[in-house]
């Protein structure tokens, strides 16, 4: 069972990984405009495209390679927001599966984990 303490602790880690990611989002893309959560990659700065067909397919292969990182941190994202609903919601620590608390080292290894161990694969 988590304590007050606990849950204090993982709330602050959680709150300082979401500032980082959508720090990161920012460098990356931009908010889409029709949906908050979502984030779209960005052509990077002083990229043009012009009448060079290699420089074109290098701005577009950047602009892949951000759109999957880009990919990577918003599932990261969501699932930082998903554990800090759960603190609000007093559902935080409790396996998503099994309904059972997930373990300590666990939260501390991964604090916005949404299962035990067992489930980890799930």
């Amino acid at each position: 069972m988590l304590t007050q303490n606990d849950l204090v602790k993982f709330k602050k880690l959680l709150e300082e990984e979401k500032v980082l990611l959508e720090t990161e989002l920012s460098e990356l893309g931009s908010r889409n405009p029709s949906n908050a959560s979502d984030w779209v990659p960005v052509k990077p700065a002083g990229d043009e495209f012009g009448a060079d067909r290699n420089d074109n397919a290098d701005i577009i292969e950047d602009m892949q390679d951000n759109n999957a990182a880009l990919n990577e941190l918003e599932g990261r994202l969501n699932q930082v927001m998903n554990a800090l609903l759960k603190i609000t919601e007093g559902t935080y620590g409790t396996c998503e599966i099994s309904g059972e608390a997930i373990e300590m080292d666990r939260l501390e290894a991964n604090p916005a984990a949404p299962t035990c161990k067992k489930h980890m694969r799930a």
